[in-house]
């Protein structure tokens, strides 16, 4: 199962040329860019690890992808991320976030529905590898 987080999620893997071009636009609008990376894709988990940090007064891709090559030799079996960080409104918001490695075999994530008192619906994840 493919996980689906993100900009450009649906689309098949951004090669490095089209994962360039899209941090050259982060980084034209004046957006910060952050590396992240988990083994745990689960869609409530949304802290990931940073491997550095932010890269903030970063004006050149090749930076951004230089980082994101050593990420990738650190953690190959992991899924790695790109956040853009807006900061034109006093505070740091994600801006755009997409994922640029994924493993090899990705796990299923399955959602189990279960109605309860009052027809209240709950639902449980699991994740088998």
């Amino acid at each position: 199962m493919r996980i689906t987080q993100g900009c450009f999620s649906f689309l098949p893997d951004l090669t490095d040329q089209q994962i360039t071009a899209q941090v050259d636009y982060c980084l034209g609008k004046g957006w910060a860019i952050g590396v992240e990376y988990t083994d745990d894709p689960h869609p409530r988990n949304t802290f990931w690890e940073m491997w550095g940090m932010p890269m903030f007064d970063l004006r050149d891709a090749k930076g951004v992808m230089i980082e994101l090559e050593e990420c990738r030799k650190a953690f190959p079996q992991h899924y790695i991320r790109l956040n853009a960080f807006d900061n034109s409104r006093g505070t740091e918001t994600i801006t755009m976030s997409f994922i640029v490695n994924r493993p090899e075999t990705e796990p299923e994530i399955s959602m189990t529905r279960t109605e309860v008192d009052g027809r209240a619906i709950r639902y449980t994840h699991s994740i088998a590898r």
